[in-house]
């Protein structure tokens, strides 16, 4: 008998904090003898400042400092003290280092003052003198400066060829050769970045930060201003969103923390939603996909290439090709990423980083190919189903992609689908239906945790991990409150805290396979104290009894031969004299079992589009996915999880897109008004599917991790979906309706035509 947390769907434990107002943000902790700073921004994208004239600013009462390149505190002058967690190869941008501009929007100033609104006012006072320089923004025009980028540390490069794919290709019975074009887009969190800096009597600080990895962002810290890691507490125990923004320390974090210990005196710096787009940003991509078939539908060649976009100063890439070895059996194989360098911000990772965009290229060419061979497109994928990963010769750990095609098909009622585009209507709008394959990486990381059980059986478990929006609080409390048998509400997770065991930045899908084994861990290190001490007790049931002959329920431990037979915790503790019971643990893969498989969670996605024949709106009035994710903790937070990356799917497909006005090499649209995202009225039903699947490789718990995989593919199958409803096949993200009528008009010069 056990108490049963885990995969039952329990509320957020930290829900009601979070509606009523408890939970506090990075910025908007109340500190005595705060001052305020407010970023200047460049307004050009490449050149030098060679003057910024800050006298009038200076001159308003209450203004403290106009921080620049020339007056800056002095700060670490090696590139590796900027380094951190996610650092990629190049030199990591510093604020402040000299008179160069790399970027639109990059901070040139920092206007200090009592309050926010002087501050603000007097950054518009700021005038800058510059010395442009001609700047390259556009990808489609270095094309022929493309190279290959560095390996980055946690990305493996794309596998070499395999077979000759280019002479399979010629020589294929079926052949599709397209390009697919995919925009930056920006995270645009709700909350914005913010750092508060309390500047402590004795010259230590308490920071405060917007992160994804409040170790990463304390490290950098230490190293960027040379300082002990004990005269530095980051805390961030509430982040409002992140999608992978927060991975890599801001720029207002080193700002808030310069200020501070230039003024001596607590600072907040908080980024406006314009700033927000000068951050880092999921990047344009161009990707070629060719597929060689036999008439049965037997891939024969597959050749995938992209070419991203990266900064002057840093060699940003992600995986984008290497999905595409991984997903079918093939053969003959080529994959391959080169990056040009832009006179932009270095791109960043976000949700799904790489396989956003190549699955979307990938999906969209089998559709195509399915179409080109008269074949069901969920028949092709089945003919050409990888048992085994080919890219590394290695046996999946498990894969229940099948079953996610079998359930979500039959969800959905895929079999009611007649294949010829054009030929489903209801009410007057074109139907369409499309689906597309899902698949991530599982990672187990090391990470620490620190359990505290009291006497009155109250337990506090504690990692310096982070909670985006994703249910951390809520998974890792399960999971402590079943390995010791607790009732949930006498478990209190923490975390946020650059004092707690470490843990790794919280991104990739791998926090709580990660995290979730070291709180297992702790825990079991405690209940095997208790044990011990039970055992030991005068007329103990348990006296004689195995460790594993011993459950945990209910605050008790008991026989699992007799449940009647027990011992309860508090009596436990009082018997061996213990006030508490306290226990570190660190957490680390089975590198060694884990090499031999290739280990993901797959998805199968399916998509219904009504396309309004006039207008050329386009509503996606139904979305089925089937996730095989390994054990699923918490069904509830599981399922919000696959929702939000539905929803940015609908968004990649449909709205999404950062426009570049390439005269100013700047991003145009950058506010939540011009920038658009989904809203309650382009959501409509969304069914999700957990398959069970059991995995014993990835980690004790089973878990695969599901940040990601709820956004992968679903671009892909509204985008084919578009194309069964409308006949027009759109490759340039995201589909508007200028795209589909423009590509309609050609075959269709007054509108869509009506179905035969």
């Amino acid at each position: 008998m056990t108490t049963n947390y885990i995969g039952q769907p329990i509320s957020r434990v930290d829900g009601r904090a979070k509606v009523t107002g408890q939970a506090k943000y990075a910025g908007e902790y109340n500190v005595p003898n705060l001052a305020y700073g407010v970023v200047v921004s460049s307004a050009i994208a490449k050149g030098r400042t060679k003057k910024i004239d800050a006298e009038k600013a200076l001159s308003l009462t209450g203004v403290l400092q106009v921080f620049t390149h020339e007056n800056a505190p002095p700060t670490a002058k090696s590139d590796k003290s900027y380094w951190d967690e996610v650092a990629v190869p190049g030199s990591p941008f510093r604020p402040f280092k000299d008179d160069k501009v790399l970027f639109s929007g990059q901070p040139i100033a920092l206007v200090a003052a009592e309050t926010f609104e002087l501050a603000r006012y007097a950054a518009s006072l700021v005038q800058v003198e510059y010395e442009p320089e001609a700047h390259a923004t556009d990808l489609d025009q270095q094309r022929d400066k493309a190279y290959k980028p560095r390996p980055r540390e946690g990305v493996e490069p794309p596998p070499p060829p395999r077979g000759n794919p280019d002479k399979a290709f010629a020589n294929s019975a079926v052949q599709i050769d397209a390009e697919y074009s995919v925009p930056a887009e920006h995270h645009n969190p709700m909350e914005p970045f913010a750092t508060t800096v309390v500047w402590e009597a004795d010259g230590r600080l308490t920071v405060y930060d917007k992160t994804q990895g409040t170790p990463n962002s304390h490290q950098y810290v230490c190293n960027v201003f040379g300082l002990s890691p004990d005269d530095v507490h980051l805390l961030s125990p509430y982040v409002g969103g992140g999608f992978g923004s927060g991975l890599r320390p801001k720029y207002q974090l080193f700002l808030a923390v310069m200020a501070a210990r230039g003024l001596k005196r607590s600072v907040r710096v908080t980024l406006t939603r314009q700033q927000m787009f000068t951050i880092g940003h999921r990047p344009r991509t161009l990707q070629r996909v060719a597929l060689g078939a036999a008439k049965d539908g037997t891939l024969e060649a597959l050749i995938h290439e992209a070419l991203a976009e990266t900064s002057q100063f840093e060699e940003y890439s992600e995986p984008v090709v290497q999905w595409s070895g991984e997903l079918y059996r093939c053969d003959n194989v080529r994959l391959d990423h080169s990056v040009a360098n832009l006179d932009i911000n270095s791109p960043v990772d976000m949700r799904a980083p790489g396989a956003t965009w190549g699955l979307y290229a990938l999906e969209s060419a089998m559709d195509e190919l399915a179409y080109k061979l008269n074949m069901d497109p969920l028949e092709l994928r089945l003919k050409n189903y990888a048992e085994k990963d080919f890219s590394k010769n290695k046996p999946f750990s498990s894969k229940e992609l099948k079953e996610c095609f079998r359930q979500g098909a039959e969800r959905f009622g895929w079999s009611k689908r007649t294949p010829e585009p054009r030929s489903m209507r209801d009410e007057g709008k074109l139907v369409g239906w499309g689906l597309a394959t899902g698949i991530w990486e599982t990672t187990q990381l090391q990470a620490g945790a620190k359990a505290v059980l009291t006497a009155e059986g109250k337990l506090t478990v504690g990692s310096a991990t982070a909670d985006i929006g994703t249910g951390t609080y809520t998974v890792m409390t399960q999971i402590a409150a079943e390995t010791l048998g607790l009732p949930i509400e006498n478990v209190t997770f923490t975390l946020g805290d650059s004092t707690l065991p470490k843990a790794p930045v919280e991104g990739g899908s791998f926090t709580a396979a990660s995290v979730g084994s070291a709180v297992k861990q702790v825990c079991d290190k405690i209940r095997e104290k208790l044990v011990t001490v039970a055992k030991a007790m005068p007329k103990s049931p348990l006296a004689n009894a195995k460790s594993e002959e011993i459950a945990f329920a209910d605050g008790r431990m008991m026989l699992t031969s007799g449940p009647s037979r027990y011992v309860s915790i508090q009596e436990v503790m009082r018997h061996g004299g213990l006030s508490s019971i306290a226990e570190t643990a660190d957490s680390n893969p089975d590198s060694e079992k884990q090499s031999k498989y290739s280990i993901h969670p797959h998805s199968a996605i399916f998509a219904e589009v009504k396309v309004d024949e006039d207008l050329g709106t386009i509503d996606v009035s139904r979305v089925v996915s089937a996730i095989a994710g390994g054990r699923i903790v918490n069904p509830k937070t599981a399922r919000s999880q696959i929702m939000g990356g539905i929803v940015w799917g609908i968004g990649m497909a449909l709205e999404e897109e950062s426009v570049m006005d390439q005269k100013f090499g700047r991003y145009m649209n950058h506010n939540l008004a011009e920038y658009h995202v989904p809203v309650n009225a382009d959501v409509n039903d969304i069914e999700v599917i957990f398959v069970e699947e059991h995995d014993s490789i990835v980690n004790p718990l089973g878990i695969k991790g599901l940040g990601e995989i709820g956004i992968v593919g679903t671009g892909a199958a509204i985008g084919n979906a578009i194309f069964h409803a409308t006949g027009v096949r759109v490759r340039d993200l995201p589909i508007t309706l200028d795209k589909v009528f423009a590509d309609a008009a050609a075959a269709r010069p007054v509108k869509l035509a009506p179905a035969a």
